[in-house]
């Protein structure tokens, strides 16, 4: 058995590698994912113009959203427990790339309300199976640490966002289609690309990552497994744990009080 210092040591070790290898990739899909939510709060400087939407249409249609997301963000978190984490996030990216591309044809506020409630459904599972994937790579005293550099990094690349959107505004009339038509499009394509790219180079759990040592995937499972036994730990996530767990509604409250004031200002 490990002495604490070499514990302490191999910890570091997956920490620095899961932070070098997997942190900058998963960023990457999370920018996508908001750039790919939010877009239309700079598409609709030329789609309400041109679709003749109200102020009202435009936020209804940005926070039905949410409804889509609230419906299927903790099935698809039981999914994504069942059949992988490749498999899973792979099929996120491509349905909600492609919705976001078939964004580009809305034409009545209709359109517009089933694009955006779809788009919620597609996206749901993303940000939690992040959040789940990682637990499946750093101990329970690391966790938030490696959130903080997903967090982090998503920042900065964030910055780049508002800026592309603006310029593919600029692109209205190429093609007889609208600059915000080209923003939907050119933007939600990337999102289908970086599927297969996951399917391709995204290990499921550590037993299958060839960058950590035999000595680091023994001494991660025996980790994890004390982690999951803890006397606070939920044993079995289920559907009605998710949804009847005090601690778990404690957070829930928080973070809607953080995502609502955010997502206001965003949108």
């Amino acid at each position: 058995m490990a002495s604490t210092s070499d514990s302490r040591s191999i910890e570091q070790s997956i920490l620095r590698k899961f932070t070098r290898r997997l942190t900058p990739f998963l960023a990457i899909l999370y920018v996508f994912c908001l750039i790919d939510r939010t877009n239309v709060s700079i598409a609709t400087l030329q789609m309400q113009p041109a679709l003749n939407f109200s102020n009202e249409v435009y936020g209804t249609g940005a926070g039905i959203f949410f409804l889509g997301y609230f419906l299927f963000e903790v099935p698809s978190n039981l999914i994504l427990e069942r059949v992988g984490a490749r498999i899973w996030i792979a099929r996120i990216m491509a349905t909600w790339g492609a919705l976001s591309c078939a964004m580009m044809f809305v034409s009545t506020p209709l359109s517009f309300y089933i694009l955006r409630f779809l788009l919620g459904v597609a996206e749901a599972g993303f940000f939690p199976g992040v959040v789940l994937y990682i637990t499946y790579w750093i101990p329970a005293t690391s966790r938030a640490r490696a959130m903080a550099h997903f967090l982090a990094l998503t920042a900065v690349l964030g910055l780049f966002s508002n800026p592309l959107g603006a310029a593919l505004l600029k692109m209205d009339g190429i093609m007889g289609l609208g600059g915000w038509q080209w923003l939907f499009l050119l933007e939600g394509i990337p999102s289908v690309l970086l599927a297969f790219v996951v399917l391709a180079f995204l290990p499921d759990k550590p037993e299958h990552a060839n960058w950590l040592t035999d000595e680091e995937k023994q001494w991660l499972a025996a980790r994890l497994a004390k982690d999951a036994n803890h006397e606070h730990t939920v044993k079995k996530l289920t559907l009605r744990t998710a949804l009847t767990e005090p601690r778990i509604r404690q957070l829930c409250l928080v973070f809607i009080l953080t995502s609502t004031a955010g997502n206001s200002v965003n949108f």
